[in-house]
C-alpha cells in the first residue's frame, strides 16, 4: 500500500519517518511503499535458503554475514532485501551502516536475493534495474510461486529462479527450474537444485 505523501521524500526523511509497527517498508523512487506481509511459504523458502547459504559461508570461510534486517540504498530508492549477503570487511567504508544499517556500496553486497511475492514487478523491473546500476555482482529473483510475467517464466508459468550475474555492467539472467542445479558465482559450492528450494515452501 502506498502511503499518502504530498511529494517524493529523501532517504533521510524515510529513515526518520520509519515506524516501529512491525511492518516492512521500502522507498521506491522517493515514495514509501508498505511491503505485503509474507506468507508462510514465502518465509519457509527464505528461511531454508538462508540456512543453506549460511552453511556455505562457514564452509568456505568467507567474511560474509546475513543481517536480519538491513537496507540497500540505490539512488532515490531504498530496499530491504529478503536475503542480503554483506561483506563484513567492507562495512568500515559504509557511512550509513553503524547508525542506520544501510549500505550504499556494491563492494559491500556480493549477493542479494528477492523472493517474489504479489508485487513481482518490483523484483523483475525496478530492483533488477537498480541493483544492476548500483553494480551488485549477483542478484537472484526467486519466483517459487510462479507469479512473474509470462515473458519471464513461460506460458504456462513455472516456478523459476533467475541468477543474474553482472557482466560488463549488465545483468545476464540465467533461469533455473526443476532439477537444474543452481550455479552461483558467489557460492560455487552451493549444491542445491531449483526444485529443492521450491519444495522448501511446503
Amino acid at each position: 500500500m502506498t502511503q499518502p505523501l504530498p511529494k517524493p521524500i529523501t532517504y533521510e526523511e524515510f529513515i526518520e519517518w520509519y515506524p516501529n509497527d512491525g511492518k516492512r517498508y521500502e522507498l521506491h523512487k522517493g515514495i514509501i511503499i508498505e511491503m505485503p506481509p509474507p506468507t508462510g511459504k514465502h518465509e519457509n523458502v527464505t528461511g531454508f535458503l538462508t540456512v543453506q547459504i549460511g552453511f556455505q559461508l562457514l564452509q568456505m570461510g568467507l567474511p560474509y554475514r546475513i543481517p536480519k534486517t538491513a537496507f540497500v540504498k540505490t539512488g532515490d530508492s531504498t530496499y530491504s532485501p529478503n536475503i542480503l549477503l554483506l561483506n563484513h570487511e567492507n562495512l568500515l567504508n559504509e557511512p550509513l551502516w553503524n547508525k542506520q544499517s544501510t549500505v550504499i556500496k556494491p563492494e559491500s553486497v556480493p549477493l542479494v536475493i528477492e523472493v517474489v511475492s504479489t508485487n513481482w514487478r518490483d523484483d523483475y523491473h525496478d530492483k533488477f534495474g537498480d541493483y544492476e546500476e548500483m553494480g551488485i555482482p549477483e542478484y537472484w529473483i526467486l519466483d517459487y510461486a510462479a507469479l512473474g510475467g509470462k515473458k519471464f517464466i513461460g506460458n504456462p508459468k513455472q516456478p523459476t529462479i533467475f541468477v543474474c550475474e553482472l557482466v560488463d555492467e549488465e545483468y545476464q539472467m540465467t533461469p533455473f527450474t526443476g532439477n537444474n542445479l543452481i550455479i552461483s558465482p558467489t557460492l560455487p559450492q552451493l549444491n542445491l537444485t531449483a526444485q529443492e528450494i521450491f519444495d522448501s515452501a511446503l
